[in-house]
């Protein structure tokens, strides 16, 4: 799990890895006020005591008005990056080490300094429902009842990283290696590649775990990685009973021989296109196009060396110093490419966009996480509801637990609510029986050791993301496709930068999906009956919200996106439907590179923030490579 980043320039840029289950409904208007009453004070002082410089939002500041014919200049940066996400923020980060590096970052969002809830582990979700997130929708899935399903995407500096649930788990080697496999470039393999983890990595060692070796994590990179200082008795009991269910205990899951098991887990510039310089049959990046609203004055600024587009799947964050300046903007990082005429020909050609450069793949290969959530009842009655206050009687404990939380740091607050998870394999016969699954599913891991499913668990059950806490004492386990074989696809609605674009996952259109979430949920079924859960969960209520009984229709009622979508800007051969190579620059267009979820040439089999971590260090090491050799 990733906590606060350490207090260096840098984290001025990185903001924190917060990842998110929820929505701005997690806690009811009355549960709101509570909460801001208590956190008020707090929120001044901090806001008036961080002090730093403010951001640039008068964008001629640093562009020139596009079609002043009597100023034909451009501001001129050596590297402008695209979005002030978890990617951009790393690579603005690190590339300003340097200081003969002058970088601009665009960003659509705002500064989350000022945003509490996005530090506090439990009230990441309240952020879901404001202006600092987009709120997309998919088009309807035609295989979960026709739904269009909410994909809640970060409009701030830090990005995602900054309304998430802190889960720090990478995926497995084997994804690497098959990174390196496709690319034909072994330093993406996970003996090369796995530097760049330690690399942004500073472990806090708890003495509780004991078995996990700090010699193998990072020690002085900005992020700061450990364990969280609270976990509920549920979800030890979910440890305790995943053993006593098959699944053995790992003391790291981000290790070469602990992929599987079980254990806890840790203003505004619109980028209205990229401009290029064609000569002959050549194409080159040369600047961005930008502007703070729809109909206001567009601005551009010159990029001397690089482009990098690093929109994620979503957005960014922000920061201002003599050598990086950032702005805002709004867009995915494919709507940025096509609507700039880089893309399928015929997208670009239905929205009367001029096609700069036919690149197929931009836009394909769309690949989530679909989850499932299965909901128990709570006997012993003591879940955290209450982080929903929905009588008088968790008034109290909410304010007690923001009370803990602002002096100590600990208590209820100081859970991301999703605390602990086991990872295996959906043909694992130890958990699966042949006898009972005779059926042989197509392996879609990328090695014999690496999972495709995740089971977590979380101390009270919810519903829409958050939305919705069930109204009596619950816990919730949850069944995760890691490896979907599911592919589906981001296209243009139109030609204007402030329309959405078209998102469409395709979930559970392969039947082998469906097939390996059913058997998480079997398992689940299986681990909710051993100790010691089986003696905190009330098997014998019958309450219709509940699932106590087997209901295998859930998996299309309720499949939901972990908020993980990836590789839609491949890393892979052209040949391959690849849109960037292995140094991350888009196929037949210079200067112009993508560095964020989107390269990942396959999904990993974990969470995503960390791999994209480690993608924008390894990206600024090879720009900064780049560069020297320019500049000598």
């Amino acid at each position: 799990m990733f906590s606060r980043l350490l207090r260096h320039r840098t984290a001025s840029i990185l903001v924190l890895v917060l990842l998110s289950y929820s929505s701005k409904n997690l806690i009811p208007r009355r549960g709101r006020l509570i909460w801001f009453s208590a956190i008020a004070v707090s929120v001044f002082l901090r806001q008036k005591l961080m002090g730093g410089k403010p951001f640039i939002r008068d964008l001629s500041r640093v562009g020139r008005l596009a079609g002043n014919k009597s100023n034909l200049d451009f501001d001129e940066f050596d590297v402008i990056i695209i979005g002030g996400g978890t990617a951009g923020c790393v690579l603005a980060a690190r590339l300003t080490e340097e200081p003969h590096i002058r970088v601009l970052v665009l960003e659509s969002g705002e500064s989350g300094r000022g945003l509490l809830f996005s530090r506090i582990p439990s009230a990441f979700s309240l952020l879901f429902n404001t202006r600092h997130v987009h709120k997309f929708y998919t088009e309807p899935q035609v295989n979960a009842q026709g739904a269009n399903k909410l994909w809640p995407r970060a409009k701030l500096l830090g990005g995602c990283s900054s309304i998430n649930a802190q889960m720090a788990q990478y995926g497995a080697p084997g994804d690497f290696d098959q990174w390196a496999e496709i690319n034909k470039d072994d330093s993406w393999s996970w003996k090369n590649f796995s530097r760049y983890f330690t690399k942004f990595e500073k472990y806090s060692y708890n003495p509780e775990h004991p078995d996990l070796d700090p010699k193998a994590k990072g020690s002085d990179g900005p992020v700061r990685i450990g364990y969280f200082s609270d976990i509920s008795q549920s979800s030890k009991d979910f440890i305790n009973s995943c053993k006593k269910t098959g699944i053995p205990h790992s003391a790291d899951f981000n290790t070469i021989t602990s992929a599987g098991g079980v254990n806890r887990v840790a203003i505004r510039a619109q980028v209205r296109q990229i401009l290029f310089e064609k000569v002959g049959d050549t194409v080159r990046a040369i600047g961005v196009e930008f502007s703070r609203t729809e109909n206001g004055p567009r601005y551009r600024a010159k990029a001397r060396r690089e482009i990098i587009v690093a929109g994620g799947a979503v957005h960014s964050p922000q920061v201002m110093s003599p050598t990086l300046i950032i702005i805002v903007y709004r867009s995915y990082i494919v709507q940025i490419l096509m609507l700039s005429g880089v893309g399928p020909a015929e997208q670009l050609q239905k929205h009367n966009i001029p096609v700069m450069h036919d690149l197929p793949g931009v836009g394909s290969n769309l690949v989530d996480h679909p989850v499932v959530d299965v909901y128990f009842k709570d006997k012993q009655n003591n879940s955290r509801k209450f982080l929903k206050p929905q009588g008088i009687s968790d008034v109290p404990k909410l304010i007690a637990g923001v009370v803990q939380y602002l002096v100590s740091q600990r208590g209820p607050l100081a859970s991301n609510v999703a605390e602990a998870a086991a990872f295996c394999r959906s043909d694992d016969p130890n958990l699966f029986p042949p006898g009972e699954y005779p059926s042989r599913l197509a392996d879609s891991t990328s090695a014999a050791d690496s999972p495709d499913l995740e089971l977590f668990v979380t101390p009270f059950a919810y519903k829409n993301h958050g939305a919705t806490i069930l109204p009596v004492h619950s816990v919730a386990l949850h069944s995760t496709l890691l490896r979907p074989m599911s592919i589906g696809k981001i296209t243009l609605k139109s030609n204007n930068p402030w329309d959405s674009p078209v998102l469409d996952p395709k979930y559970l259109e392969a039947s082998e999906d469906v097939q390996k979430l059913v058997r998480g949920i079997k398992l689940i079924f299986k681990i909710a009956k051993a100790e010691p859960l089986a003696s905190r969960l009330d098997h014998n209520d019958k309450n219709p919200i509940l699932d106590h009984d087997m209901h295998l229709r859930i998996v299309r009622e309720r499949v939901e996106t972990l908020y993980h979508p990836t590789s839609t800007c491949r890393m892979a051969p052209l040949s391959e439907g690849g849109v960037v190579d292995s140094h991350l620059r888009v196929h037949g267009i210079q200067n112009l590179r993508v560095g964020d979820a989107s390269i990942f040439p396959s999904i990993v089999s974990g969470h995503t923030a960390g791999a994209v971590f480690a993608v924008a260090e390894k990206l600024a090491d090879m720009v900064k490579d780049d560069l020297a050799i320019v500049k000598s």
